[in-house]
């Protein structure tokens, strides 16, 4: 983001953009309101649509960017990365940036070891066995993995506004889950998707990674100290891919900005195809524009991570988007983490996070 400043501000001058860097976790959680009260510009997560929309924090940019442009961009949304910026009959940002878990692997372990990527849940059971196996598990990054298994027995979360899950559908989903995290170091319990890559590509103890959120920096060589190879998830218990929780990001403009001319003609500038597949990814950005995914240099500088990954974002699961759920997450995670950690009875958590989620319908 800071390169497309600059180089915006160059064929704009007297225009200029300062990012302002927050962490992963306020990303996730941060208040919105807050964040609109004193930026114009706003890099935000998905789930916040249905709280931006029912308290109108962002500029609506179906009503100030062309029908063309936003036509454009819904053929080339990496799975629903675009339509997931969509609520309340308008469109809220520009997805910049897809993302969602898919594996990883470091190809020179493997094939010092002997070993083969895993190709299905016994698979990676046995891998983890040999304590070769990486699954950060945060608290946020727990309840992802939930949503994946519960979406891997073939019951997608939410189906509906009273029940989260099916009890038996989501006590199996946490038994399997708590099954892989007991396999691994107690460390993962306390790291994201970027502690966990900096592990792999630092440390030769740890070959494999089943489901975290895609970083394309750690594909690239030189990035980190081994380059990881990225890939398709796992087969789950019933045989498919696994299906994993859609993640990136949007470029949202704030309700509350004073130069919004300039403001659209910066967003259009960076969910351009030109700017995501060029100047975007040669400067570590992970592009939402799927002529990215899909361009010859963009894979080439990424170890074709973006076509190797590609079908996982494709068909990753939408979390809900109502004013409310972000509480929810918040809440959730913890729960599902102390369950990861502690053990204790699967049912009874799931009673918990079914509470959690009527709660937060109310809201």
């Amino acid at each position: 983001m800071v390169a497309t400043a600059q180089r915006f501000s160059e064929i704009h001058p007297g225009t200029e953009i300062t990012w302002v860097k927050r962490t992963l976790e306020e990303f996730g959680h941060h208040p919105l309101a807050q964040l609109a009260e004193k930026f114009d510009l706003l890099v935000i997560d998905h789930p916040f649509m249905g709280h931006a929309a029912r308290h109108r924090l962002l500029v609506p940019l179906d009503e100030f960017l062309s029908a063309e442009f936003l036509a454009e961009q819904a053929r080339n949304s990496v799975g629903e990365s675009h339509s997931s910026y969509t609520y309340d009959g308008h469109h809220w940002a520009l997805a910049i940036d897809a993302a969602a878990p898919v594996s990883c692997w470091r190809p020179d372990l493997l094939e010092q070891m002997r070993l083969a990527v895993p190709e299905n849940w016994e698979d990676l059971l046995e891998l983890a066995r040999r304590g070769l196996v990486a699954l950060p598990s945060l608290a946020v990054d727990s309840l992802m993995h939930f949503y994946m298994l519960c979406c891997g027995l073939e019951e997608p979360p939410f189906a509906g506004s009273e029940i989260l899950v099916h009890p038996e559908i989501g006590a199996s989903a946490l038994t399997m889950l708590r099954e892989l995290v007991s396999l691994c170091s107690p460390e993962i319990l306390r790291w994201n998707p970027i502690d966990a890559y900096e592990a792999m590509s630092s440390r030769d103890d740890l070959v494999y990674c089943p489901f975290a959120f895609g970083y394309s920096n750690y594909a690239r060589p030189g990035y980190g100290a081994k380059p990881l190879e990225f890939g398709d998830l796992p087969r789950m218990a019933r045989g498919a891919r696994g299906q994993s929780t859609l993640g990136g990001a949007g470029l949202a403009i704030s309700a509350f900005c004073r130069h919004r001319d300039a403001a659209l003609a910066y967003a259009r500038f960076v969910a351009s195809a030109d700017c995501q597949r060029a100047l975007y990814v040669q400067n570590g950005g992970q592009p939402g524009h799927r002529a990215a995914w899909t361009d010859p240099e963009a894979n080439r500088l990424t170890n074709q991570f973006f076509l190797n990954t590609l079908p996982a974002l494709d068909r990753a699961f939408l979390r809900p988007r109502y004013d409310g759920y972000v509480g929810f997450q918040e809440a959730a995670g913890p729960v599902v983490h102390d369950f990861l950690e502690r053990g204790g009875d699967p049912e009874f958590t799931i009673r918990e996070l079914q509470a959690l989620y009527r709660s937060s319908r109310k809201v």
